[in-house]
């Protein structure tokens, strides 16, 4: 369970303080699927970077499984089982994917096992494990291995920021397939996609740093749709 209490982050522009996250509570359990949405600039991103200790929180508490974890690195936030998709993935010059995949995992991964993974996001083994991670893959190729990275982890919370950016009509269409499958895990998705908020066992609506409203999609939809807070595509 990741438990976020009176969240807080400002920044300083043109020497006056800005209130991006405005108190922000949360309780997330385990073995659910939570989508945050929202207007543009609302602090969607920003606040999944909070959870992941990419961003320093200015106040508040962040608790994961009952621990406080406010002020721990990125790096031991991941070693206690958090995992992050960007929106564009990091490419690592000279780091081959099947590497990627056994650092993800934390363990030496057999052919089989990363055929495995690989297969689940749609990817053949045999033309992507000895591969480099750089910019000679596409996008979608990139964001389909991140995802592939996320299976093998097998962490206690996944956080996705906007994963339909960039990739292609199959991968799109196998999301739902991929989230289902991590199982188990808290599972966090930005995004504004019809079709992955109607994954959401709840949708969380975010406006001005401040959460306005948490609900299952049919009972928040008109809500969305009445506020114009995204496109629902």
């Amino acid at each position: 369970m990741l438990k976020i209490e009176n969240l807080h982050y400002n920044v300083t522009e043109n020497g006056k303080i800005k209130e991006i996250i405005k108190g922000v509570d949360l309780q997330l359990e385990s073995d659910k699927i939570y989508v945050i949405t929202g207007p543009n600039g609302s602090g969607k991103s920003t606040l999944v970077k909070l959870i992941m200790g990419i961003l320093e929180s200015s106040e508040g508490k962040i608790y994961l499984e009952n621990e406080d974890i406010t002020t721990l690195s990125i790096d031991k936030r991941a070693n206690l089982g958090i995992s992050y998709a960007f929106q564009k993935p990091i490419t690592f010059k000279g780091i081959k994917v099947r590497e990627l995949l056994d650092i993800a995992s934390g363990k030496k991964n057999n052919v089989g096992q990363i055929c495995e993974y690989l297969s689940c996001v749609g990817l053949c083994a045999k033309d992507y494990l000895d591969r480099p991670f750089d910019d000679s893959l596409s996008g979608g190729e990139q964001k389909r291995i991140e995802l592939a990275m996320a299976l093998s982890k097998g962490g206690k919370v996944n956080i996705f920021d906007e994963p339909e950016a960039g990739i292609d009509l199959w991968s799109f269409e196998n999301l739902t397939r991929i989230f289902a499958s991590l199982k188990g895990a808290t599972n966090i998705i930005v995004s504004h996609q019809q079709k992955i908020l109607e994954l959401a066992d709840k949708v969380i609506l975010l406006r001005n740093g401040k959460i306005e409203k948490i609900d299952s999609y049919e009972n928040i939809k008109s809500t969305l749709s009445e506020n114009k807070c995204g496109k629902l595509k």
